[in-house]
């Protein structure tokens, strides 16, 4: 029975709980004995919160005495480690934070903790979230469940592989340039990166001010949409003053589900696999196909068109955020500079700098075609598109090959790096869109491969029911093989 209570999800678990059928602590002792069992194989949850059975038992009093409840009370989440949780380590994958324990939560997972979620443990990240790698000098790397010899992803790939494989229903993450979506596509999950803003994003670590603030959100990642929501709607919730971020997204917010799904009928929805940028594999190509011939299905009116601004977003983003990077991470190691790892090193020895001429410049554009998107996307208030040009790839890869339409592979001096074949995420944080990811198939190398939703800005609700309708036509998350149980009913490895 507990290994079964680890399959559910964030939403069965938390209704369950309510109609006293399973008990807080029988779900969070599930999940840290799986956990336990096969989180050794992926490095995925990092810390282990040492109170979450202690909170697990007062939420079974709260049940018990009859309180008022939360959507997600007595339900286990994990965090990203550069997301700060009151009293748990949150080491953001660098030496310079190795033994930092913050005094406070984020407002995120304060809110999360409101809902009565139960904090239950932090997953791996890229060191400073700076990679599409999950791997840094503190923790080490993740794995990823469907190939252990292939990254999860980064720099939420911790949270992705935790979720993937059950060892946590759900998760919190955060993304600037793919950090939730590129893990969720690599380990078939679906991720929520919303509209820049929306969510608070204190507490998080590199911080996300200045230009970072422009395309930088906090969000969850699950196996199922309706998690999804769940859990946005969780952090939507005002907070201790009573505050929202803007009456728009709150009005958003508030309206029922099912009104999205019936908006859904008619919408025009314009689709594209080349950005100008990055060539994407033929099953990548295949699945945002299949994903567009799913909503022509569903009363949807379909076009294949790229829309405006998209061949200019990946140089925007490097214009934007690059030198900016640099001299963050330069000014975290100053006189510490022996403490950085590899990522870390890479970063400082570049010549990105930031320029405050050439940010104005870079803002001014990004500005213009950002309008004429949003212009666009009056008639085409959604969009499909790849997350990048290839699946997971094997720890380490730092260029990756995409085969033409004849199956031969690139040259050389073909290849991309990693950085440019996930252009087609970078984009939609220069823009400072909702963007939803499912997974739709399995590569020719049974890899997992989902597609990007992408919104009008605040429209999260919208993004989601369109992502069901992806979920609902392909059957979402699938078990990672090997995580699947024998016919014995014995896990297996």
């Amino acid at each position: 029975m507990s290994d079964e209570l680890t399959k559910l999800t964030a939403g069965e678990l938390a209704q369950l709980i309510r109609a006293r059928q399973i008990s807080p602590v029988e779900v969070v002792q599930a999940h840290l004995d799986y956990a336990e069992k096969f989180n050794p194989l992926l490095n995925a949850i990092v810390t282990f919160a040492p109170d979450a059975m202690e909170r697990a038992r007062a939420a079974e009093q709260q049940v018990m005495r009859g309180e008022a409840l939360g959507t997600l009370h007595g339900v286990p989440l994990t965090i990203k480690d550069t997301i700060e949780t009151a009293g748990l380590l949150t080491t953001s994958g660098s030496r310079v934070r190795a033994r930092f324990i913050p005094q406070r939560d984020a407002s995120s997972v304060a809110r999360l903790k409101r809902a009565g979620a139960i904090i239950f443990g932090k997953t791996n990240v890229s060191e400073m979230a700076l990679t599409y790698e999950s791997d840094n000098p503190v923790f080490g790397r993740s794995n990823n469940p469907h190939d252990v010899a292939r990254t999860p992803g980064g720099s939420s790939g911790g949270c992705a592989a935790a979720v993937g494989a059950c060892l946590s229903p759900a998760g919190l993450g955060s993304d600037l340039v793919g950090s939730i979506r590129v893990p969720a596509h690599f380990c078939g999950i679906a991720g929520l990166k919303p509209t820049a803003g929306v969510i608070p994003i204190d507490g998080h670590f590199p911080a996300c001010e200045g230009a970072f603030a422009l395309g930088a959100s906090i969000g969850p990642l699950a196996r199922r949409v309706r998690d999804l929501k769940l859990i946005f709607d969780a952090l939507m919730q005002a907070d201790e003053r009573g505050r929202v971020i803007t009456s728009d997204a709150r009005q958003r917010h508030a309206e029922d589900h099912a009104a999205f799904e019936k908006e859904l009928q008619g919408s025009r929805i314009g689709w594209y696999v080349e950005d100008g940028v990055a060539p994407v594999t033929k099953d990548t190509r295949r699945a945002i196909e299949m994903a567009a011939r799913a909503f022509g299905e569903a009363g949807c009116v379909v076009v294949s068109e790229r829309p405006p601004g998209i061949e200019q977003g990946f140089e925007l983003c490097l214009r934007l955020f690059q030198g900016a990077t640099a001299d963050y991470v330069r000014a975290v190691y100053l006189n510490r500079e022996e403490e950085a790892g590899a990522a870390a090193r890479a970063v400082m020895k570049s010549k990105a700098v930031a320029s405050q001429i050439n940010y104005e410049r870079a803002l001014g554009e990004r500005n213009v075609w950002r309008a004429r998107l949003l212009e666009w996307m009056q008639t085409t208030p959604l969009i499909i598109a790849p997350v990048g040009s290839v699946p997971a790839f094997a720890h380490g890869t730092r260029k990756v090959f995409v085969e033409d339409e004849s199956g031969k592979r690139a040259r050389d001096e073909e290849a991309m790096s990693v950085f440019r074949a996930f252009s087609f995420s970078q984009t939609f944080n220069v823009y400072g869109l909702p963007v939803a990811v499912v997974p739709v198939l399995r590569s020719e190398e049974n890899l997992p491969i989902g597609v990007q939703i992408i919104g009008r800005p605040f429209e999260e609700q919208l993004v989601l029911a369109a992502a069901r309708v992806v979920e609902e036509a392909f059957g979402g998350w699938q078990p990672p093989p090997a995580f699947a149980l024998s016919p014995d009913g014995d896990d297996k490895i």
